[in-house]
Parts: structure tokens; sequence; C-alpha cells
């Protein structure tokens, strides 16, 4: 009978461990060598604030939206520079042309399911034009990203309104929620519940001072390497093998915030880095996936006013020969936000009964210490 309760003990530690989540961090995953900031998040870049609309109804919708601010202001008023980099283009990144031509973002940038693009769209450019100040504004650049959530969603329903999106950038905070919520809510990655994630580095003073923050919305594939460790291998999931999972399509979306004063060239450069982070955590940007870096400067000094004053714009700007210790804040950044939406996901069900199991935690944590990735 001891024998018998002592099983059911472990059983009940053992399910427990499973739905507890912690980002890879507090478990002594600490990727790359620079340091985080304070909270870990994109919104340790001063003025970036992040909202959530998750939507979790019956046995059918498992989808939301994400809404990624800028700055605290008008931000139609005062835009901000910006670039895209498109690391693989089945996807759907709406106004993109637009911050490529001009270079700047001038609305909240949402992220939520590939059949709500329209619907986001309209949503921000309502919630523009009703803003204080833009009475007169009669064109407006929306930014929406996406991910396809239709293996646990009923995408085709369209169930995200523009009520939805409005809500996800009025309740933006610094406290960013990540895992199953906002655009994450219905994703999947390397075959393991995804979801949002995010993280920041801080660079000391003597590179510059500055911080990169990373939000991603995690719906792809490939073989996960979580700090080097073959994760993937070991737990035997990875796409393509024995067909078990024979796609590794998806997407992600990568955004990309930064407090140092960079024009739009060297964010598109900014951009790029993001990809290798990706790369990092096993990502192959597969032939059927999005997978979409948003890079933006918040600096004050250097925003981009709808009024212009004068004949001349005066900016400033990072070097080119400085920029090396910001790339490597967006990739470190940009791994770690991918593995905490991993870690901070729980097992989901959803459309027609389907499940996807979080990653399994009490399996990989044995990993990642016979790799060293976890000191013993």
């Amino acid at each position: 009978m001891k024998h018998f309760l002592l099983l059911l003990l472990c059983s009940f530690l053992l399910t427990f461990n499973t739905f507890s989540q912690q980002r890879v961090r507090e478990l002594g995953v600490k990727p790359g060598v620079l340091p985080p900031g304070p909270e870990n998040s994109i919104t340790d870049v001063q003025g970036v604030k992040v909202g959530h609309t998750t939507l979790i109804k019956g046995d059918s919708i498992r989808t939301g939206v994400t809404a990624i601010l800028p700055h605290q202001g008008n931000i139609f008023q005062q835009k901000v520079p910006a670039a895209v980099f498109v690391g693989n283009g089945f996807g759907k990144l709406a106004g993109s042309t637009q911050i490529q031509e001009l270079g700047n973002i001038e609305t909240p940038l949402i992220l939520t399911n590939t059949l709500s693009v329209a619907t986001g769209m309209n949503a921000v450019i309502k919630y523009t034009l009703n803003q204080k100040g833009n009475e007169d504004v009669r064109s407006v650049n929306g930014v929406v990203g996406e991910t396809n959530d239709g293996y646990l969603n009923d995408i085709r329903g369209q169930h995200v309104k523009a009520d939805h999106v409005i809500a996800a950038i009025k309740n933006a905070d610094s406290d960013v929620k990540e895992g199953n919520v906002g655009a994450g809510t219905g994703t999947i990655c390397f075959g393991f519940k995804g979801g949002i994630g995010t993280s920041s580095r801080k660079l000391p003073e003597s590179l510059g001072g500055y911080t990169i923050g990373v939000l991603v919305q995690t719906n792809f594939g490939g073989n996960l390497q979580i700090d080097g460790a073959p994760v993937g291998e070991e737990l035997e999931q990875f796409s393509f093998r024995d067909r078990i999972m024979d796609s590794a399509d998806g997407s992600c979306m990568i955004v990309v915030a930064t407090d140092a004063p960079l024009d739009s060239r060297n964010l598109k450069r900014l951009a790029k880095r993001a990809i290798l982070g990706l790369a990092k955590t096993g990502g192959i940007a597969s032939n059927g996936s999005g997978d979409y870096v948003i890079a933006f400067s918040s600096a004050e000094e250097n925003r981009v006013p709808y009024k212009i004053e004068s004949d001349l714009l005066e900016n400033t700007v990072v070097p080119n020969d400085l920029m090396s210790p910001i790339f490597m804040g967006a990739i470190e950044a940009t791994e770690e936000a991918i593995l905490n939406s991993l870690f901070m996901a729980e097992t989901m069900t959803g459309f027609k009964g389907r499940s996807i199991k979080a990653l399994p935690v009490e399996k990989v944590i044995p990993i990642l210490k016979k790799y060293n990735v976890i000191k013993k």
C-alpha cells in the first residue's frame, strides 16, 4: 500500500510539473552572454507597451490579438523609424510596403490569425482616426501580421472582431503575458504548443547602454535546440523524422524594439539578425512559413512628425561601426523569446478535438543537464 501511495504521489508531482510554466531563465537556461533588461521583456525598451485579447470559447475558438505600441503618444502624429525583413514570405504582413518605402510606422502593430488580418486593419484604422489630433487624417497605414492557428482554432469562423483589436491596444501595459495568450493562443511550435514570448538585452554603457527587446508569435517547425542542446533529436520529435511530423510549415512573427537611435537602413540590418535567433532555436524558415521581422526605434529624438514645421529634419544615429553589439542583442533576445513562448505555453485542446501538448519540461530538463546547458 505504501508503494502504491508513493507511486500515486510521484504521478501527481509529475503531472503538476508538466503544467507549471516557468520562463527559461528561471530554470537556469541563459542563452547568450548579454544581460537581460529588468523585466526581460520588449517593454524594457522605454515607452513600449503590449496588450492582448485572448479568445477561448467553447471547444473550437482558440485565437486572439496582440498589440505592440512603440510609444504612449499619438503614433500617427509622431511616427517611429522602422524596417521589415522577410525571412520567408509565405504570409500576410499588411502595411509592409509603406514601411519599406518611407521607413516608419504610424500605428500600433497588430498580430492575429491569418484570416483576421483584414479585421485587424479595419480596427487599427478606426482606432487611429478616432484619436484626438487626427481629425483631418485621410490615409492610415496599419501594420498587421499573422500566423495560421487553424489546427486548434476554427479559423474560418473569423471570430476576431474589431472590438477585440481595439481592446488589446487599450489594455496595453508593461506586464507582458506569455504562452497561450493573444495572438499566440492557438499556435504550434516544433510540434509543441507555441505562443507569445518575449525577452530583452541591455548593453553595458561602454557599448552604448541601449536596450533591445523582442516579442514573438511562434507557429513554426524544425528541429528544436535549446541553447545548443539537441532537444528535438533527444525527444525524437522533429520535422521530417520518418514523416511522423511531415511538415515544418507555419510562421513566426518577430517584433524587435530598441531605444538606440537608428534610421530605417540600420533597422533593416537589425531585423535581419533576428532571423539568426530563430535559426539558433532550430527553426528552418520552411517553404510554407511566413517569417517576418518588424524592427523599430522608440528613440524620441528621431521620431518623424506628421506635420513638418521646417525644411530639414535632424537625426542622431548610431554609426555603422557601433551596430554589432545591438545586432548581438537582437539575436540573443529573439532566441530567448522563442524559448519563453514554448516554456510558458500549456497543453491545449481545440477545434475538432485536436490537442497539442506543451513542451514536456520534465523530460527537457535532464537533456539540458546532459549537455551542460543547466549545471548539474
